[in-house]
């Protein structure tokens, strides 16, 4: 398995697949890898490239802060370990987070930018209602995860797909690394950065994503000079793998009218 290692001596499993123009694709937070393993075939016009973050997978999993914005920096240690200069960059969730903040402070690092089911957070963002913070906290374990299942994707799909689900988080993360996980995500604020990104933008989200509230998109895409906003009707947080038919051509569409150069 190969591995970058980060300025402050972190070890960071990354893997690649395909062929093409480099792309980066990022999970959710207390995910690993696997989170793309639904999709990303799709993508094998591209290389491919994933991370596991620091804390998950194979990564090191130090016991101590983390952040959105130095995710972003492990990212470039894996772009600098590969002698990639300039990368399109996905982002999911928190990792859509992530990638806010590789295109606002690594403009020459990133060709065009999707961002997927994400927020900018912070004071701007628009948080999960008390409702479904209390259906994620109950003390029954499996109405917890079935609550966390039901937020990614819509009954009727949960009906013909009993899993394994990759989105859910990484089963074998301490419990102290999903904590540093939610507290990044949590911090995550990037409101006064998305002015100066001069990446081609698309923002995506479902509108039925009540996880990450879709509120959030046209946030974000108004805030992002020049950026497009496409919502995935009916979708909840995991668009990406139930819509897969009508997300996957979407944000391949947006990639190959913007070539890396």
């Amino acid at each position: 398995m190969p591995y970058a290692t980060t300025d402050d001596g972190v070890k960071l499993s990354y893997q690649l697949r395909g062929d093409g123009p480099p792309l980066v694709l990022l999970q959710g937070q207390a995910n690993n890898h696997h989170w793309w393993d639904p999709v990303r075939e799709d993508f094998d016009a591209y290389r491919t490239i994933t991370i596991d973050y620091r804390g998950t997978g194979g990564s090191d999993k130090p016991d101590e802060p983390y952040t959105t914005r130095g995710f972003a920096s492990d990212i470039i240690a894996v772009l600098d370990e590969l002698g990639v200069r300039r990368a399109h960059v996905y982002g999911t969730s928190m990792g859509g987070r992530v990638a806010q903040w590789l295109a606002a402070d690594h403009p020459e690092r990133v060709g065009a930018l999707v961002l997927g089911c994400s927020s900018p957070g912070g004071a701007h963002g628009v948080e999960r209602d008390n409702d479904v913070r209390r259906s994620l906290a109950q003390p029954d374990r499996v109405a917890a995860e079935r609550a966390l299942l039901e937020l990614m994707y819509t009954p009727a799909w949960l009906a013909t797909h009993p899993g394994p689900h990759h989105t859910v988080g990484d089963p074998d993360m301490p419990a102290y690394a999903r904590r540093r996980h939610l507290a990044a995500s949590a911090g995550h604020d990037s409101w006064a950065a998305l002015p100066a990104i001069t990446a081609p933008t698309l923002v995506v989200h479902g509108t039925d994503d009540v996880f990450n509230p879709a509120a959030n998109a046209p946030l974000l895409a108004g805030r992002i000079p020049g950026a497009e906003l496409r919502l995935i009707e009916g979708a909840r947080h995991a668009y990406f793998e139930e819509f897969r038919s009508d997300a996957s051509p979407l944000v391949l569409g947006f990639l190959a009218t913007r070539p890396l150069g």
